[in-house]
């Protein structure tokens, strides 16, 4: 059994890590990461491990088909999706300065993601209410995303949590 201080440093790591899934950052996969290392201690079962490398991917692929398609059901051309995804990014990296533990990053990425995909809109459609509608579609489909990612994040959590330390 690994020492209980270990485990304790490895949940406070995953639940850490939970709080950067909405910004846009891999915290699933850091846990996954976490969780690796205890199925390689033997305190993680092999399966569950697996299970979950399953849940996480397959909430990546969720995360690209709600925005695409919350774009496309608001105008937003392929170019414009993509336009959203870098500004997302963008947004994340640059922030915004508020005092709020990472608020100016989630903000930022939801103000990233509506301005890259209203300024490629606009860019290819010359026309402000279409390139509105279209950033507002991919805003929608992101914050969506990004809860339906943390709700996975949250999955693995508990389940990695329990397994550290129910084994």
């Amino acid at each position: 059994m690994v020492h209980p201080i270990l485990a304790t440093g490895a949940i406070f790591v995953m639940v850490a890590c939970l709080f950067l899934i909405p910004l846009g950052f891999p915290g699933t996969w850091v846990m996954l990461a976490v969780l690796g290392i205890g199925a390689w201690l033997g305190e993680v079962a092999w399966w569950v491990w697996g299970v979950l490398i399953g849940l996480a991917g397959l909430a990546e692929v969720a995360e690209f088909l709600i925005v695409r398609r919350a774009s496309q059901q608001f105008g937003a051309s392929r170019k414009a999706f993509w336009g959203a995804i870098l500004g997302g990014i963008v947004g994340v990296l640059i922030g915004l300065p508020i005092p709020l533990p990472l608020a100016g990053p989630l903000i930022g990425g939801l103000l990233g993601t509506f301005g890259g995909a209203a300024v490629v809109t606009w860019w290819e459609t010359k026309h402000m209410k279409t390139a509105g509608r279209a950033a507002f579609g991919a805003l929608v489909g992101r914050a969506f995303a990004a809860a339906a990612k943390t709700a996975v994040g949250f999955a693995v959590l508990i389940i990695g949590a329990a397994s550290l330390l129910l084994r």
